[in-house]
């Protein structure tokens, strides 16, 4: 038997119905509050925009970049901070075959001289210059380098990859710094050669970042899309594979830095960046130092010092760079 409830005397629903989640006025007032309230994902954030948040918050990324400000300021400031020029020695009088002046012991040097009567301080600020060059040169030739063997290998594939990865192989068969001492003696004893040298050695390392990164990249859904819009393969390469390509690539570059300024600091003290002995270098300071150990040791401690803060400096920029960009650690 069925009854028949009597309808409400005011017209209006009752609570229940009103109370229902799936009722017409709730489900309109739930779509226009989602609407107006717009999400993270919503406003759309840049990767970049990200990465530099994240750098901001991050302790390590700060003192990195404060270190790599003050190298880039004092090798950009170099001639009016340095004293005296860097090839100069106005101290050569002060010189004698038993003693060298240390730091404090003349006004006029602060950090003292070294054996040739050179100006301590002048020559670490002129070196801080010469490291900048160096490792900015260098570092950007193997980046043109390797990124023009990695995009040939991630564009085309096939053959053309198996030939670029096979001469990539030889070039990572020899250790960076042997092969850098090969090249640097068969060009010549020139500050060029040192740059080209460390250049080369660095090329297989963003040929192959640059190859795998765009490898990763082929198989995203925003590359199909592409490629069902019927674009041509260089477009779909440099509009949208390219630049998507060049977050590892840009982090690699900056941690190379590190390793550029060890580099031709090492070709140096082995004699191979050319010049004058008392040419205001740190590997070419600490060449000379080492037969002073005994008597003089801040001539090799002080070049030391700065290179390892320099490499500190470019190492924990690329660090924090690193783990801004990482998916993994901005999900966190």
């Amino acid at each position: 038997m069925t009854m028949n409830l009597p309808p409400n005397p005011s017209g209006a629903t009752s609570d229940n119905a009103e109370n229902l989640p799936g009722s017409p006025e709730q489900v309109q007032a739930g779509l226009t509050q989602k609407t107006s309230e717009p999400t993270m994902d919503q406003k759309g954030t840049s990767v970049w925009k990200d990465a530099f948040l994240r750098l901001r918050k991050n302790p390590a990324a700060i003192a990195g970049f404060v270190i790599v400000a003050l190298f880039i300021l004092v090798s950009i400031l170099a001639p009016l901070l340095a004293p005296h020029p860097g090839t100069s020695v106005p101290g050569a009088r002060e010189i004698t075959p038993s003693h060298i002046p240390g730091p404090g012991e003349l006004s006029q040097f602060p950090l003292g001289l070294d054996r040739f009567g050179g100006d301590v301080l002048s020559k670490l600020i002129w070196g801080a210059q010469a490291s900048l060059v160096i490792g900015v040169v260098s570092t950007a030739l193997g980046l043109l380098g390797g990124m023009l063997l990695g995009l040939l290998a991630g564009t085309f594939g096939g053959w053309v990859d198996g030939l670029v990865m096979r001469i990539v192989d030889i070039l990572l068969s020899v250790p960076n710094l042997l092969l850098a001492v090969s090249i640097a003696a068969i060009l010549g004893q020139t500050p060029y050669a040192v740059m080209i040298a460390i250049g080369v050695s660095q090329v297989p390392i963003f040929a192959r970042l640059l190859r795998s990164s765009m490898l990763t990249q082929k198989g995203q859904d925003y590359v199909l899309a592409a490629q069902t819009l019927g674009l041509s393969r260089g477009t779909i390469t440099m509009s949208h594979i390219l630049p998507n390509s060049l977050g590892p690539v840009i982090v690699q570059a900056t941690l190379t830095l590190a390793t550029a300024v060890i580099d031709a600091a090492a070709l140096s003290f082995l004699g191979l960046g050319g010049g004058r002995p008392e040419t205001a270098e740190w590997g070419r300071m600490l060449t000379y130092a080492q037969s002073e150990l005994g008597t003089a040791p801040w001539l090799a401690f002080l070049p030391g010092l700065c290179i390892a803060l320099t490499a500190l400096g470019f190492t924990l920029m690329g660090e924090s760079l690193r783990e801004a960009l990482d998916p993994k650690s901005r999900a966190r």
